[in-house]
């Protein structure tokens, strides 16, 4: 009598492992991409506190890198958060998981002569950039930190 497994009974385990397995991986990265999101909307909300914390105190807007730590792209169609370093232009918050579309999430613009911070959403119709933008949808605004609209 030998002793070991028949091919119908490793059959079967392949079979379970491949339906376990296509079950487990879609969840994994729906995982991932609310990790992205989660991360995406925390850098966004320091930044703008960053922003504001920075224009309050010295009463001007500076550089991007003295201001925040948070990264942005200089143009919209980069997939890379740096390469921009005075908000006078606009800045972009992208996607660095979706390299199909060549759209910025989250843009962001300064006016440094009445001190407001515009963030508003951009085109991008990836799953994560509509995860982003539902996240920052309260901070897709102009956010006024200085000028004659503020009251001390």
């Amino acid at each position: 009598m030998r002793k070991g497994f028949t091919m119908i009974e490793l059959i079967f385990v392949i079979v379970i492992l491949g339906i376990l397995a296509a079950v487990a991986i879609p969840r994994l990265t729906a995982t991932r991409d609310d990790a992205n999101i989660a991360k995406a909307s925390t850098e966004i909300a320091t930044l703008v506190n960053d922003i504001g914390a920075y224009y309050t105190s010295q009463g001007k807007f500076d550089t991007l890198d003295k201001m925040s730590n948070v990264k942005l792209s200089s143009t919209n169609n980069k997939f890379t958060n740096f390469g921009v370093t005075a908000l006078t232009t606009k800045g972009y918050y992208t996607d660095l998981t979706d390299t199909t579309a060549a759209v910025g999430c989250i843009g962001f613009q300064v006016s440094a002569t009445d001190g407001n911070l515009t963030i508003s959403s951009e085109s991008n119709t990836s799953a994560t950039c509509k995860g982003i933008n539902a996240a920052v949808a309260n901070l897709v605004k102009v956010h006024q930190f200085g000028g004659s609209s503020v009251k001390y």
